[in-house]
């Protein structure tokens, strides 16, 4: 067989695309050619495809004196990072007849070390839910990702260490299978973690007028303004805020988790807290808004149904804090770039945070050393 396909997928903003993975054998001079618009890291998976397959014992694609082909489908869609690795790798040895197996309803994730060894990637969950959605029946990923995609229900997780596990449980002859992986419910492990590491109102003394008004606003989702000079407990009052909001509701765990899955910051398994992003003042306004050449989502998005904690609120770019008025009042942010647009969820409660002046003493007991004009843009 001089010709196979396989299927993986890739994540557009937090939009999954299932992608087809075709190889080509042909006869002539060594080559080995990857197409359809592949980035820097997909185009290197070329090597470490053939040290992953040299490795796991099979001849390496830079070894034979033939053409090679990797097409990724479809062409116009701007192809990113390194989780094609293992659908090439067995595309490529189903095409050699190195390996034979049916792969209708079955999709391929992972990178690829150069012994073989597959690396977890980003955004398991959603790209899990997408093929189950596409009709996909078993889905093949890193062990490391396995307990993040047995959260969806209806489609087979196979949770795989190295290359050489997952062709030995697609081979019929043998005797190796890969175990499916389950789901395991360690919520309450995970709400114990967080209630000891999160701040709680009862441990701070005093401030009751402000406690009062962390309670109001937990319970009625209201954006809260905290304005006082340095020292009287600003930050430690936004940090115990999310203690007073409920666990989230399942379906919006899961769409958390899959927003932090494709970011990279998953901690855990599940989030089943609403999280709490604080970036500081000198973030960009596309690391808190979202965007860049190609999409992606800010500090706004991942604070999605939780809390956004934004210290020194003044300090923050002006573009930051105007473009924050779209997302309080619709639920989402609408990113349009050249290459690309995309649509972000960006619910969230707004905690600021600022002193009465840029020296902070400005109505307090010490003298305020800011000058009239300083003091009037910073009240602005």
């Amino acid at each position: 067989m001089q010709f196979s396909k396989l299927f993986s997928a890739q994540i557009v903003g937090l939009v999954p695309h299932i992608v087809d993975v075709e190889v080509d054998l042909s006869k002539g001079l060594n080559s080995f050619s990857l197409v359809g618009l592949p980035s820097t890291s997909v185009d290197e998976s070329r090597d470490r495809v053939s040290a992953a397959v040299k490795n796991s014992g099979f001849d390496s694609p830079k070894q034979k004196n033939q053409k090679t082909v990797i097409s990724l489908a479809p062409a116009e869609l701007k192809k990113e990072g390194s989780h094609y690795d293992l659908a090439i790798a067995l595309a490529y040895l189903m095409a050699s007849g190195e390996t034979k197996f049916e792969p209708k309803g079955k999709i391929f994730l992972g990178e690829l070390a150069l012994d073989g060894a597959l690396r977890p990637i980003h955004g398991a969950l959603l790209i899990t839910n997408a093929a189950k959605n596409a009709g996909f029946t078993e889905i093949f990923l890193p062990s490391a990702n396995a307990n993040e995609a047995v959260l969806v229900d209806g489609i087979t997780v196979y949770g795989a260490r190295n290359l050489a596990e997952v062709l030995q449980h697609l081979d019929k002859n043998s005797k190796y299978f890969i175990t499916p992986s389950t789901r395991v419910d360690n919520t309450d492990k995970i709400n114990t973690a967080n209630d000891r590491t999160i701040v709680d109102l009862s441990h701070i003394k005093g401030q009751e007028f402000a406690k009062r008004a962390l309670e109001i606003s937990a319970a009625g989702n209201h954006n809260l303004a905290m304005w006082g000079p340095p020292g009287t407990g600003k930050t430690m009052l936004a940090q115990a805020f999310p203690h007073l909001l409920p666990d989230l509701q399942n379906e919006h765990s899961l769409e958390v988790t899959g927003i932090h899955s494709v970011a990279g910051t998953l901690r855990e398994n599940i989030m089943t807290r609403p999280p709490l992003r604080a970036p500081h003042h000198t973030a960009s306004y596309p690391a808190v808004i979202g965007g860049g050449a190609i999409p992606k989502p800010g500090e706004i998005t991942l604070a999605h149904r939780g809390v956004l904690f934004l210290d020194e609120f003044p300090e923050f770019d002006r573009r930051v804090i105007e473009s924050l008025r779209e997302p309080l009042e619709e639920g989402h942010i609408r990113i349009t770039r050249a290459k690309g647009h995309d649509t972000f969820p960006a619910r969230f409660i707004l905690l600021a945070a600022m002193n009465p002046c840029p020296c902070g003493k400005y109505g307090s007991e010490e003298r305020c050393t800011c000058m009239p004009g300083t003091l009037a843009s910073y009240t602005r």
